[in-house]
């Protein structure tokens, strides 16, 4: 039976197994695995720097921990009897590289510092990898766009038609919200990557840690300041969480729409095979199962980050053992972005819009009446309000000729428009989706000339993101290599 080396000293060390798996946190110290290791070289080798652990000691430590990282850590290490990994990867190095060596690494640091370094360094990876998934969206709905902008359709307010649109106007919309999503999870990245390592329990220590040196090692842009805020605070889980359930949620907006437009009610889309499904029972079927189950999986993000703010809000400084049940939901809530945003992106490029059906509804439920309001205000001087009122109740009436707009007129302006020079040609050619479209004026509206230019704008902040992921991800290898030269150098 494994025995937990830290509770020798102060407590019986036996207790019951419902007790040790109530407390252990081992499943999901898993994800922090890999990331524990490295925090343990980077200590490893500051302790040695700093003349704090012998050159002996430290090479045995290190090549236990590298063989550790090449061939993954043996089961003993996590047993449920060392609480969680960073107790249970400390007995494997006392095991395998004796215990005046492996007793030596802990010098200077809790686990409390050590858990909370570990969560940013996997925090950093998936916002990287998210980041990364939400660049290829975004190429794909621009890709898409581009090929689109004289494509009509109707637009929607409270689901009903409203004005006449481009698809380009459409899929933009939504790169434009995924751009703000990867700001957020840029801005996010930037209160992420600060290393704690150092703080020790919360009050730091009295041997002379190089934490500018640790950080160094590990990637991060320094350490943080405070060393109580460094174990103890996970704002910083709270705001990645909630960049990911904002992200979810807004994947979650289009897929509802792309369900709905894929459906005979409208006919706007038809999806691709590998993402649909059919009836057990009924074969005409094609389900459109992946955007549904992605449509839910927004309600998981949300409802993690709903967890963890609660699970946070009661809890005094500094560390609290409450803090190791927030790390599942940081991890399921990686997990289903992660898995989300790529296959988003996927069902983007191989969509096929029905052009024919989106410009046929484009007519549909008066679109034009907007356009034929607005013409009464340029080419007869009414006031808005009362144009508004003539073609509302043309609308109401449902008739758009002349003579009844004549009637109408009277009624609201005291005078027939067609005394004013209005032809039924001109109602007719006003409302036209087409001309519509390309009267727009405004930047950011759907005429072609400014989509063109919006879209073009758009792929040089992507390739801007793009850079700046590849330099976040440059700068976590180069310390990675720096840290194995360290290690070589020692060795």
């Amino acid at each position: 039976m494994a025995k937990d080396q830290i509770r020798k000293g102060r407590l019986d060390d036996e207790r019951p197994a419902e007790v040790e798996a109530f407390l252990s946190s081992m499943d999901a110290d898993r994800e922090i695995a890999e990331c524990d290791i490295r925090v343990d070289m980077a200590h490893i080798l500051m302790l040695h720097e700093q003349n704090l652990i012998d050159t002996g000691s430290a090479k045995k430590l290190l090549q236990s921990l590298l063989r550790y990282m090449n061939e993954g850590l043996p089961k003993d290490a996590f047993n449920p009897a060392h609480e969680d990994i960073h107790a249970g990867i400390e007995a494997q190095l006392i095991k395998d590289a004796g215990a005046d060596a492996g007793g030596r690494m802990h010098l200077g640091r809790s686990r409390n510092d050590e858990v909370a370094t570990c969560l940013r360094m996997k925090t950093r990876e998936y916002i990287l990898q998210i980041l990364s998934g939400l660049f290829d969206l975004r190429r794909a709905l621009i890709e898409r766009a581009e090929e689109s902008t004289e494509v009509i359709m109707p637009g929607f307010t409270h689901l009903q038609h409203a004005q006449p649109t481009t698809l380009a106007h459409y899929l933009m919309s939504y790169e434009n919200l995924f751009t703000r999503d990867a700001d957020r999870l840029f801005d996010a990245y930037a209160r992420v990557n600060r290393s704690p390592l150092g703080s020790a329990a919360f009050a730091g220590t009295g041997f002379p840690l190089d934490r500018e040196r640790t950080a160094l090692l590990l990637g991060f842009s320094g350490p943080m300041d405070n060393s109580m805020d460094g174990v103890a605070n996970r704002d910083f889980i709270l705001e990645t969480i909630s960049a990911f359930a904002i992200l979810m949620t807004n994947i979650s907006r289009m897929a509802e729409e792309l369900i709905f437009w894929s459906s005979a009610l409208v006919r706007f889309v038809t999806l691709d095979d590998a993402f649909c499904s059919t009836s057990s029972i009924m074969p005409q079927k094609k389900n459109p199962d992946t955007l549904e189950v992605m449509r839910a999986k927004a309600a998981y993000v949300s409802g993690e980050l709903t967890a963890a703010l609660t699970l946070i809000k009661g809890l005094p400084m500094s560390y609290n053992r409450d803090l190791q049940d927030l790390n599942p939901h940081l991890w399921c809530a990686a997990h289903e972005t992660a898995a989300s945003v790529p296959l988003l992106a996927q069902i983007i490029r191989t969509t096929v819009f029905d052009e024919s059906a989106m410009k046929k509804s484009a007519k549909a439920g008066n679109t034009g009446a907007t356009e034929l309001a607005d013409s009464f205000v340029r080419e007869f001087n009414l006031p808005f309000r009362t144009a508004h009122n003539i073609v509302g109740r043309a609308v109401k009436l449902g008739s758009f000729d002349l003579a009844v707009i004549d009637e109408i007129s009277e009624e609201f302006a005291g005078c027939k428009l067609s005394e004013k020079g209005l032809t039924q040609e001109f109602i007719d050619k006003v409302q036209n989706p087409k001309g519509i479209v390309k009267a727009k004026k405004t930047t950011g509206s759907p005429n072609p000339r400014l989509m063109k230019k919006a879209i073009q704008e758009a792929d040089v902040r992507l390739v801007q993101d793009e850079v700046t992921g590849d330099i976040l991800r440059d700068e976590l290898d180069s310390a990675d290599e720096k840290m194995k030269e360290a290690i070589g150098m020692l060795s």
